[in-house]
């Protein structure tokens, strides 16, 4: 029992040292930044975490479509919704003013684009119009919230799209994540307990093709590392305050292992550059302490 307990004790010990590590090179990174950064970091098939403000509720802005995706593709799962359906896009959905590719790409609507097509505008690209047509499909924000709800997600709040966050910046802090949450339901996600194999591929693919956030978590990766990630961005008010600079994802590591992290920045009064490079500099810190 002497020896085991030893054992435990050096292995406690070694773990403790690693994490400290890891801790004091990410406070270095926003030491004197004016911003509340929640980072969380969740390895996939081990038990090593690591989280900074990880309890602490921060708006998602985009990030939460990805839990809109995956509420979509539960429909999909159950033969409620079909990916190669059309959806007629009116011109009354393309809304001037916000974030759309897909009003770039066809500003006067009247267009049939399959189901996988919105998702992938709506992921992929980040489009609010995307997003907003995916939530009137399902029924709106509540059938997101009763989705993660039944799958145990907590931490996780959403009652606005995006139209409405649009009208009113303080609606964005309505719709929060801890980043506790943002790791744990990728885990989730990941291992196949939110969707069906054949989904969860499915968007898993989608976020490989992320276009958006080049300059946040992948941006000091190795080239060709593969990111499942989704990012969202409020911008800033009037008063220069950034609301959030987020990005989330599923990192894939050398050996075959995986890692999920989130890093949100809030209430941020730095310029985008820098609250951004926060992101990037966190994922790189982490990428070199499993890679160490």
């Amino acid at each position: 029992m002497k020896k085991i307990s030893l054992l435990f004790l050096l292995i406690s010990s070694f773990i403790w040292a690693q994490n400290s590590v890891l801790e004091q090179k990410i406070n270095t990174i926003f030491k004197d930044k004016k911003a509340t950064v929640g980072i969380s970091v969740l390895e996939i098939e081990n038990s090593f975490q690591y989280q900074k403000n990880g309890e602490k509720k921060l708006p998602m802005q985009s990030v939460f479509k990805f839990h809109i995706a995956c509420a979509v593709l539960e429909f999909v799962d159950k033969g409620k919704l079909s990916l190669d359906q059309k959806i007629l896009v009116k011109k009354s959905d393309l809304l001037e003013n916000t974030w759309s590719p897909m009003r770039d790409k066809y500003p006067n609507g009247g267009v049939e684009l399959t189901l996988s097509e919105i998702i992938d505008y709506t992921v992929a690209m980040s489009d609010n119009n995307g997003c907003d047509i995916l939530l009137r499909l399902i029924g709106g924000t509540k059938t997101v919230q009763k989705f993660m709800d039944s799958k145990g997600v907590t931490g996780f709040q959403i009652k606005f799209n995006e139209e409405e966050m649009h009208k009113d910046w303080n609606a964005q802090y309505e719709n929060y994540s801890t980043t506790h949450s943002i790791v744990q339901v990728l885990k989730k996600f990941y291992n196949g307990k939110l969707l069906s194999k054949k989904s969860t591929d499915y968007l898993m693919n989608i976020m490989l093709g992320t276009k958006t956030g080049a300059n946040k978590m992948v941006e000091q990766l190795p080239k060709g590392t593969p990111v499942a990630h989704k990012t969202g961005a409020s911008g800033k008010n009037k008063e220069g305050l950034t609301g959030a600079e987020n990005d989330m994802g599923i990192v894939t590591l050398p050996n075959g292992k995986h890692f999920a992290i989130a890093v949100f920045v809030s209430n941020s009064t730095e310029t985008d550059a820098v609250n951004c490079k926060i992101v990037s500099d966190v994922t790189k810190v982490v990428w070199d302490y499993f890679n160490k």
